[in-house]
């Protein structure tokens, strides 16, 4: 793996840089455990948590939905990359 920039030819202009290095270049260490990222106090109420969870899942349905169309629709167009 690089540690050096390299331009990506998908962003002209944009320079990639891989991960590692950019968290070499940031300072940032890896998570030795998981209640480094536990917040206990991130929702004031199991209610909470629960409203937030239902609306992650349906957004994520949503997402699945819409990514299906416009692929049906592309494969209907006879496109790249047909599904059926």
């Amino acid at each position: 793996m690089s540690t050096d920039a390299e331009r990506d030819p998908e962003w002209p202009g944009a320079t990639h840089v891989p991960a590692d290095e950019l968290a070499r270049r940031q300072g940032v260490e890896p998570v030795a455990g998981l209640e480094q990222l536990a917040r206990p106090e991130l929702f004031e109420s199991d209610d909470e948590l629960d409203r937030f969870l239902a609306d992650l899942y349906a957004s994520r349905r949503d997402g699945v939905i819409l990514a299906r169309a416009v692929t049906d629709s592309v494969c209907d167009q006879g496109g790249a990359g047909q599904r059926r």
